[in-house]
């Protein structure tokens, strides 16, 4: 049954109508089938009832309602033309792999990164979600609230590159925020020296672009011998040259951010090592339900107790089960950054005290993983 307009559907005698749910939502419709059966039996009229309808999706907090009438008995002849029609009536098509998909094309999801329309966080957007709504933030945190906030269905940030290591801000934030990673996209990344139409490389006296792509583009910038200030993002440089008419000043950002704010560019593919690949997170709100029989990586961070070897034996939990650690990755603890040792020879020893990021691939739907992180919690 067709539940996105108005209409009438009818199985042998019983009739039922339906409101148009607005958003063209399926629901699920329960029929006192008994109350139908004594009123036909008895030969009273037809009466109307309500029911409320629960809607299969949790997109809408609101429960619209369904009515539907009961009419007489159908004469044998008229129901086997109905069935016969009936049987003619194109059926549901069954849900497929694709539909289930953590990754699926949802036409119009809202997607948070941080900096401006042509941004590298944008294209790294795109290349999950090709027809997604790109929500662009001002900082890193700004867009985990956008999701937290329900301004944005999903965040992508980046996370590490390379070239030139991990966005530290970014494992920061993980730890402070409640969201949670769902997937992850590596994106090419090739920065462009460009200013405004007409001026040349040599009349150029200062750079901006994002602290990590200075990092990245190193030695091009040595050998042009001038100033470099960081800037929030990318794409944010191009388009402050554009907008204020900067002509002594150069940005880095991609070829997109150059067409976008109308800049030419002087040079392509500034960075230090031709083969930059950055890769990003994909955050939501909700997390993914693990399952076996296909590859997964799951992210996790934990505290060790002082002790000698402890962090060799909280490592060896995974490799006796066979399990590969893509990635670790260290950060002093801020609200405690120095831990006291008063058993040395030598009097009282302070020294950073630090958190461990994991990814190992595994899931954990996998006893493997569950009994690994049962025995990590030994050496906490």
């Amino acid at each position: 049954m067709d539940l996105k307009a108005p209409g009438t559907c009818s199985c042998g005698a019983l009739h039922l109508r339906w409101r148009d749910l607005g958003r063209g939502t399926p629901v699920a419709l329960s029929v006192p089938v008994r109350a139908w059966r004594r009123e036909r039996a008895q030969g009273r009229r037809p009466k109307r009832f309500e029911l409320s309808v629960k809607l299969v999706k949790d997109e809408s907090l609101l429960l619209p309602r369904a009515s539907f009438s009961l009419a007489p008995p159908t004469p044998p002849e008229e129901e086997s033309v109905r069935n016969h029609n009936l049987s003619l009536l194109p059926l549901p098509k069954p849900l497929s792999s694709t539909d289930l998909s953590v990754s699926g094309h949802k036409p119009n999801i809202r997607v948070a990164y941080q900096g401006c329309p042509g941004a590298f966080s944008e294209a790294a957007a795109r290349k999950v979600h090709p027809d997604c709504q790109a929500v662009p933030c001002e900082q890193f945190e700004v867009a985990f609230k956008a999701v937290q906030l329900w301004l944005a269905d999903k965040a992508i940030l980046p996370i590490e590159n390379s070239s030139f290591g991990s966005y530290h801000r970014t494992y920061d934030l993980l730890l402070s925020h409640s969201l949670h990673i769902v997937g992850e996209v590596q994106l090419a990344v090739d920065h462009c020296l460009m200013a405004l139409p007409g001026v040349k490389k040599k009349e150029l006296k200062r750079v901006l672009s994002h602290p990590q792509t200075l990092g990245q583009c190193e030695i091009a910038l040595s050998k042009l011998g001038i100033i470099r200030e960081s800037f929030d993002d990318t794409a944010g440089a191009a388009r402050l040259i554009a907008s204020k008419g900067l002509g002594d000043v150069g940005a880095i950002a991609s070829a997109q951010a150059a067409e976008i704010y109308g800049l030419h560019i002087l040079e392509d593919k500034i960075q230090d090592i031709s083969f930059n690949v950055t890769r990003f997170l994909i955050l939501a709100r909700e997390p993914i339900i693990p399952r076996i029989g296909c590859p997964f990586k799951t992210s996790i961070v934990f505290t060790l107790e002082d002790g000698s070897g402890v962090l060799f034996k909280a490592l060896a939990v995974f490799a006796l089960r066979n399990i590969n650690l893509t990635k670790i990755e260290s950060r002093p603890q801020r609200k405690c950054p120095l831990r006291v040792d008063d058993d040395t020879d030598h009097g009282t020893a302070k020294y950073f005290d630090y958190l461990f990021y994991i990814d190992f691939e595994a899931s954990m739907a996998e006893p493997r993983a569950q009994n690994a992180l049962s025995n990590l919690q030994a050496f906490r």
